[in-house]
Order: C-alpha cells, then sequence, then structure tokens
C-alpha cells in the first residue's frame, strides 16, 4: 500500500460506503492494465468477516463515469432478475454494487471516481488458460452472458468509449498516429506499420456487417479475457462476469474475437519471443464449442460463419491499438518496461499471420459446432 498517510486515505474512500463491520485490512489486488484495485477485509462479530473489492476508475479513459455506471447498475439488475428467475445464486454470478452512504453508486471525491462491489468469494480468475476445459468454461460463461442479455436493448446503452471497436475508426486514428509520429518511432517499426496497412480490408469486417444489418447489434462486454470470468473453486465451472466497463452495444464477434485473441494464443501478450506466439486449434475448438453451447441458440447464423473473421478483427485490431499507443508514447496502456507495448503489438500481429494459415482449419472447427 506504500505508506501509512496513503493507508489512511484509501480507509477513508472506503468508510464513504455502505459496507458492514470494521476495516481491519485494505490490500491492491489484481494486476488489470486500467483501473486501480483493493480489496478490503471487514470484520464482523462472532468472527465473521466480510469482503469488498474497492476501484478507482480511470477517468482518462472513462471520461463520463456517471454514464459507465449507469450502464452497470442497468445489466446487473437485468442479469440479477434472469439469475434469480433461474434458481441461480445472484449475489454470486453477478456483480452487486455496494452504495455510498449519501445513496449513490459511485463516489466522486473531485478528483477521483470511486465504486465498491461485493467480494466474490470461493472463486478465481485466472490470468492464462492452463487447460482447455478451463477455456471451454469461460466460452460457456461469456456465452450465457451473451444469451442472458439477447433480449435487453442494446441501443439503450451508453457508449463508455466511444468507437471501441469500431475498426475502422481504429485503422484511421493508427494511420493518424504514424503520419504524426509524435515520438520519432515509426522508423524502427516500418514492418509492423506495414503489415497493418497492408489489412485495411479487416477493419471493415464486422462494421461492414453491423451496418448493413447482416448481423444483429448486442450487448457486449468488450474485454473477454480469461481474468475477467471468476471461475468457481470447488466446481471449476465459470461462475460470473466481472469488468463491465466496456459494456456497450456491439457485436457478438466482439467478445468471441477477444477470447480468442487473449485465451487461444500459445504466447503471453507481451511475448519477447514470437516463436512461441501462435493460434492454438485445440483451445480454438474448446472456445467456439463452449460460446455455442452457452449461446444456446441466440446467434444467427451469419454471426457464426464469422467466427474466424471475429478472432482475426480484434486481434488485428488490438495489434493496432497496442502499436498506436507506442507510436503516441504510452499513453493508454500501463507498461512496465521501454518497448512494452511494441511487444505486445507483434504478438498480435504474429497472431493474425497465424490465424491467416490456419483459416480453413478454423472454419471446419466452427462449421462442425454449427
Amino acid at each position: 500500500m506504500g505508506t501509512i498517510a496513503n493507508e489512511k486515505v484509501m480507509e477513508t474512500i472506503a468508510a464513504k460506503f455502505q459496507t458492514e463491520g470494521e476495516i481491519v485490512e485494505l490490500i491492491p489486488f489484481g494486476n488489470g492494465y486500467i483501473n486501480d484495485t483493493f480489496r478490503i477485509t471487514c470484520k464482523l462479530p462472532e468472527e465473521k468477516e466480510i469482503r469488498y473489492i474497492l476501484q478507482k476508475m480511470n477517468n482518462s479513459i472513462f471520461k463520463n463515469p456517471s454514464e459507465l455506471m449507469e450502464n452497470v447498475m442497468n445489466v446487473t439488475s437485468f442479469l440479477r432478475k434472469k439469475i434469480i428467475a433461474a434458481g441461480g445464486d445472484p449475489n454470486r454470478e453477478t456483480l452487486n454494487v455496494i452504495p455510498t452512504k449519501d445513496g449513490k453508486n459511485y463516489l466522486d471525491n473531485g478528483e477521483e471516481c470511486w465504486r465498491m462491489y461485493i467480494f466474490i468469494e470461493g472463486a478465481t480468475c485466472y490470468d492464462e488458460v492452463k487447460t482447455p476445459e478451463d477455456f471451454y468454461n469461460s466460452a460457456v460463461s461469456f456465452g450465457n452472458f451473451q444469451r442472458l442479455l439477447s433480449d435487453y436493448p442494446a441501443e439503450t446503452l451508453h457508449e463508455t468509449i466511444v468507437n471501441f471497436h469500431n475498426t475502422v475508426s481504429r485503422f484511421a486514428d493508427f494511420k493518424k498516429a504514424v503520419e504524426e509520429d509524435v515520438c520519432g518511432r515509426a522508423k524502427e517499426v516500418q514492418e509492423e506499420i506495414n503489415f497493418i496497412l497492408d489489412r485495411e480490408k479487416d477493419a471493415h469486417i464486422i462494421c461492414d456487417a453491423l451496418e448493413e444489418k447482416r448481423i444483429p447489434l448486442r450487448v457486449t462486454h468488450n474485454d473477454t479475457k480469461l481474468n475477467n470470468i471468476m471461475i468457481d473453486d470447488k466446481t471449476g465451472k465459470g461462475l460470473c462476469v466481472i469488468d463491465l466497463d466496456t459494456v456497450m452495444p456491439g457485436s457478438a464477434l466482439y467478445d468471441f474475437g477477444d477470447s480468442i485473441r487473449f485465451g487461444a494464443s500459445t504466447g503471453a501478450e507481451d511475448e519477447v519471443n514470437l516463436d512461441l506466439v501462435t493460434l492454438d486449434l485445440e483451445l480454438f475448438d474448446a472456445y467456439a464449442k463452449g460460446f455455442l453451447e452457452g449461446c444456446a441458440g441466440s446467434l444467427t447464423e451469419e454471426e457464426i460463419k464469422l467466427f474466424p473473421a471475429g478472432a482475426k478483427v480484434i486481434t488485428f485490431e488490438q495489434g493496432m491499438r497496442f502499436l498506436t499507443d507506442y507510436l503516441q508514447g504510452d499513453t493508454y496502456y500501463k507498461t512496465s518496461r521501454p518497448g512494452h507495448n511494441l511487444d505486445r503489438s507483434r504478438t498480435q500481429l504474429k497472431l493474425v499471420a497465424d490465424m491467416e494459415k490456419k483459416w480453413d482449419e478454423m472454419e471446419k472447427i466452427v462449421e462442425k459446432y454449427r
């Protein structure tokens, strides 16, 4: 936590929420790129305790916390009703927001915005796929998230980050970053720049399908990494989808594609040795199977047909975003070493290239489960 003074400041912030008991521990938690997260333990009578998650929202990225939290409240309330109707446990199967003592869904202290959730006990987030079964279970969870929200009016949600998965817009941002070259880094990454520029048509695949209404607008999570699923410690099954900051209107292909990008790669997202980065077809198979099972018939034939394209487009987009941030001076993603965003970009672009080599096999796998 750093200094005692910092701990006192954090405890003062936590005390503004409707928690139970006395705070006995407040520690940093998780390793997200964007928000600062802490776990709070409160002591209750009879040696019992209750834990919470306290999170500072990144206001440089999320410009309108009120709209963001309105999305979170509306979606979790909707999910809660569905979970109760199905006989599930709404306190563990969706996020539950703890209001402030003055009844608001987040705290704005004038400089920072904070929110609090009930900590989900008996469940764990995993940063990397250990087995195909883990990946399959996360796929069922994200597919189930799609199914539960398939009748939610997606168009009523706010865009918490405008054009978040608009790959046409992202491509334009990338070209601008290359042209401006504010840090003088473009000359050293010409190979990566050309790789992206050669695939401009890929940026249009999902955007055009949405615009032409060949695929429906849906509620999408937009950050479907394995570590945004709480896995039940006892059953090993996906329990709860977390990190709803980027829940917005979009395409189911965004969620499928981002999961493959992150979870079906044989290398870490910031792997330096690109020989270690390939698409694991066994994991692609497991995820396609699980996602479709979780969706339980709520997707259209056209959406399912575009699964391989979703995987490629979102991986391509993320490689473009990492390289854009690198060219602009590493202002968006947290980095821990020089060239970190460049390493991240290179892994994504290597994965795109490998998907192109394995395209026929990807299509055959999807066809198997249609």
